[in-house]
C-alpha cells in the first residue's frame, strides 16, 4: 500500500502504472472477507486498512470501488459508542478480534478517520463522531496521550510504544478533516 502511494504520487505520468496495477491486484487479494486489511507496523487491521485506502485513492481508484466500500463498512462497524476506534494487539493471533479492544485510542481513531476521508467519507457521521472523540480526549496541554502499545515488535513476545503516535496522528487527522470539510 505504501509503495502504491509513493509510485502514484511520484509519477503522475503513468510510467509505473503496470507496477501499481500489480500491487493493487495483490492488495485486493489480501483483503479480508469482512473488508479490512492486515497491518504490520501499527496495530493492526485499522492501521492496515488505513494504509491500503490511502494507496488505492492515490492510485485513482474510485471511492465506489467494491473493495473501498467494504473497507468503509468494516470501519463503521467497529467504531465504538464513544465515537473512537480501538484495537488490541491480540488480533495478531486472534483475527476474529480485528477492530476491537478494551477502549478507543486517539491514534487508531486518527487512522480510521484518515482512512474514511481517503474513501470519500469526509461528511459522514462516522468521521464527525471520530473528530468529536479526538477533540474531547485531549490532555490539558492540548495534545493526546494513550497508554496502549502502538505496534507489535513480535506479537505475544514484545510490543512497541511509539509515543509520538498519540500526538501527531490525531493532529494529522484533524488537519485533514478541516482541509477536506472546508471544500
Amino acid at each position: 500500500a505504501r509503495c502504491v502511494t509513493l509510485l502514484s504520487r511520484a509519477a503522475s505520468d503513468g510510467r509505473y502504472r503496470a507496477v501499481i496495477e500489480r500491487a493493487i491486484a495483490y492488495l485486493r487479494s489480501e483483503q479480508e472477507e469482512y473488508g479490512a486489511w492486515f497491518g504490520r507496523w501499527g496495530t493492526n487491521y485499522i492501521y492496515g486498512t488505513w494504509s491500503v485506502l490511502i494507496g488505492l485513492r492515490a492510485a485513482g481508484i474510485d471511492r465506489d470501488d467494491p473493495a473501498i466500500r467494504a473497507a468503509v463498512r468494516w470501519l463503521v462497524s467497529v467504531q465504538r459508542t464513544d465515537g473512537g476506534w480501538g484495537e488490541s494487539n491480540d488480533c495478531y493471533h486472534e483475527p476474529a478480534t480485528a477492530g476491537s479492544g478494551a477502549r478507543s485510542t486517539t491514534f487508531q481513531t486518527a487512522w480510521a478517520i484518515l482512512a474514511l476521508i481517503a474513501a470519500g467519507e469526509v461528511d459522514s457521521e462516522a468521521v464527525r463522531r471520530g473528530v468529536h472523540y479526538l477533540l474531547t480526549h485531549r490532555e490539558p496541554g492540548g495534545l493526546w496521550e494513550d497508554v496502549e502499545f502502538t505496534a507489535p515488535g513480535f506479537p505475544r513476545v514484545f510490543y512497541l510504544k511509539y509515543h509520538g503516535y498519540a500526538r501527531y496522528f490525531p493532529l494529522w487527522a484533524l488537519a485533514c478533516y478541516r482541509n477536506r470539510a472546508a471544500r
